[in-house]
C-alpha cells in the first residue's frame, strides 16, 4: 500500500475507532514487560471459545486480556496507530500481505511452536507469507448465502436472487467491504480482486441497488437476525451460517452459483509485542489437536490442523465442508493496492 493510501485509511479508521470503540472483554492497551505472565490477544468476535482461553490460563498461569474487532480495517487501524500492547492479532491473508510489506509484524520463532507439525501444508506458504516467517494458520472459510426457508419459498441459487423485492429490509450482510463488493463483482462476472476502476464502480452501483433489501451490515453476529426471523436471508461467513442452522433447522446454506470470496485468518505477532514468547506459547497451545478440535466444535470454520480434523465428528466435518466446484470457482481476497481507496469510498457511500 502506498503511503498516501496508508495515511487516509488509517486516519479514517482511527477516527472511527475513537468515536465508537471496539468490543472488549478487557483492555489490552498496556505495554507491560516481556517477563510478565500476561498475553494481550486481538481477535474477531465469536472466534475463540472462552473454555480454551481458560485452559491456557490454568496451565500456564498467563493472564489473557482478550479484545475483539469486527473488521480487518478496524484491526489494521489499531496496529497502525502504534502497537498499544497487542501480542497476537488474527488478520485475514490479504491484510497480512499489507502488514508484512509495511514492516508491522515480528518474525515468529518456530522453535517455540512444535505443534506446527500438525498443519496441512495446503494452508502454509501462502501468497501473504511465502516462507511462513510472520504468520501461522488459524481458520479458513468462504462467504455463503443462508436462507430461512420457512420465510422464503423462492429457490435461491446465487447472489443475484437476493435483489428480489421479497427481501426488502430483510437481508443481513457482513461488515466487510471486500466481501460485500466482491459479491457484486461476482454477479457481474468480474474478479473479486478487481483493481479496474470501472468494474469496481459498477459493483458499487449494484450494491447501492440492493441496499433497500439490507436490514443490517453485521460483522459480529449476523446469524442472530437470521435465527430470530428478523432477516429472511443473509450473505455471511460459512461457520456463521452453519451455527445459524444449528439453532434453526429451517435455515438452508447455499453456495452461490457465482464466484465467491475465500479467506484464511492467521495468527500474527505485531511489531513491538511486549510478550512475544507468551504469544508463541499460546499459538502452540491452540495448535494442539485437542484444543483445535474444541475450537472447531464451537466455530465450524475450515480447520488447517490435520490432526484436529481427524478428531472431529462426521457431523462437524460436514458443517466445515465446502463443495469442490464452489472452491474452484472462488478466489482468495488479495491486497488490491491503490484500489483500496476506491473500495473504501464506495463502502462509505453505501453505508451512509
Amino acid at each position: 500500500m502506498s503511503k498516501p493510501i496508508k495515511f487516509c485509511l488509517s486516519l479514517f479508521l482511527v477516527t472511527s475507532l475513537f468515536l465508537s470503540g471496539c468490543g472488549s472483554s478487557s483492555s489490552s492497551e498496556t505495554r507491560g514487560k516481556a517477563d510478565e505472565k500476561v498475553l494481550n490477544v486481538f481477535n474477531w468476535s465469536e472466534y475463540l471459545p472462552d473454555s480454551v482461553i481458560q485452559q491456557f490460563e490454568e496451565e500456564t498461569g498467563i493472564k489473557v486480556n482478550y479484545t475483539t474487532f469486527s473488521s480487518n480495517e478496524e484491526m489494521y487501524a489499531k496496529l497502525n496507530s502504534g502497537n498499544l500492547g497487542y501480542d497476537i492479532a488474527v488478520p485475514t491473508l490479504f491484510f497480512i500481505e499489507m502488514l508484512v510489506k509495511e514492516g508491522m509484524l515480528e518474525k515468529i520463532n518456530k522453535e517455540n511452536i512444535p505443534n506446527l507439525k500438525h498443519l496441512n501444508p495446503d494452508f502454509t506458504g501462502t501468497f501473504a507469507d511465502p516462507n511462513d516467517e510472520y504468520s501461522v494458520p488459524y481458520l479458513w472459510g468462504s462467504v455463503v448465502i443462508a436462507v430461512n426457508k420457512e420465510l422464503v419459498k423462492k429457490d435461491i441459487k446465487g447472489y443475484e436472487d437476493l435483489f428480489d423485492p421479497e427481501f426488502k429490509n430483510s437481508l443481513v450482510m457482513p461488515e466487510d467491504n471486500r466481501a460485500a463488493i466482491g459479491a457484486m463483482l461476482a454477479i457481474l462476472d468480474y474478479p473479486i480482486n478487481s483493481t479496474d476502476e470501472k468494474q469496481i464502480e459498477e459493483a458499487g452501483e449494484l450494491l447501492k441497488k440492493i441496499k433497500p433489501n439490507i436490514k443490517a451490515f453485521d460483522g459480529d453476529n449476523p446469524k442472530g437476525l437470521l435465527i430470530t426471523g428478523e432477516a429472511k436471508a443473509g450473505i455471511m461467513y460459512s461457520a456463521e451460517a452453519a451455527l445459524a442452522k444449528r439453532s434453526n433447522p429451517n435455515i438452508e446454506i447455499i453456495f452461490p452459483e457465482e464466484a465467491s470470496f475465500l479467506w484464511q485468518d492467521n495468527f500474527v505477532i505485531p511489531k513491538g509485542a511486549p510478550h512475544k514468547e507468551n504469544a508463541e506459547k499460546f499459538i502452540d497451545f491452540i495448535l494442539r489437536p485437542e484444543m483445535s478440535k474444541e475450537i472447531s466444535e464451537s466455530y465450524p470454520y475450515g480447520n488447517p490442523n490435520n490432526e484436529a480434523v481427524k478428531l472431529l465428528s462426521e457431523e462437524i466435518q460436514q458443517e466445515m465442508t465446502i463443495p469442490q466446484d464452489f472452491f474452484e470457482r472462488s478466489e482468495y481476497a488479495r491486497d488490491v493496492g491503490e484500489a483500496t481507496l476506491l473500495y473504501d469510498r464506495i463502502w462509505t457511500e453505501v453505508k451512509q
